[in-house]
């Protein structure tokens, strides 16, 4: 079984990231046909960059890769949770969680 690309017209798929050993929501990002392939493929976290129109690797730059456990899929395949096991911390400000604020 794979995601639904079909299912958006930019054919990016939701994908919730999920520290494996705390169960901490790390991060939100999108997967493309391509950045799924190769995050299955090398057990890797790779997504889709919106802002950046390109590939990304997760911790390419910064070292904070993540390291995948397993990949679920929700009951309609159009969403995506990848249990990771991360090297560092998920969001660009330093901290482990891109939620870490409340509102």
């Amino acid at each position: 079984m794979k995601p639904d690309f079909a299912k958006y017209p930019d054919r990016l798929v939701p994908t919730i990231v999920v520290d494996n050993r705390t169960d901490q929501v790390l991060m939100m990002a999108y997967v493309n046909e391509e950045s799924f392939q190769l995050s299955m493929q090398t057990r890797q976290t790779w997504f889709w960059s919106r802002s950046r129109h390109e590939l990304w690797h997760k911790g390419e730059t910064s070292g904070n890769t993540q390291a995948i456990v397993s990949v679920q899929i929700d009951c309609d395949a159009d969403t995506l949770l990848m249990k990771v096991i991360p090297a560092g911390p998920a969001c660009h400000t330093g901290h482990m969680s891109c939620f870490y604020r409340t509102l």
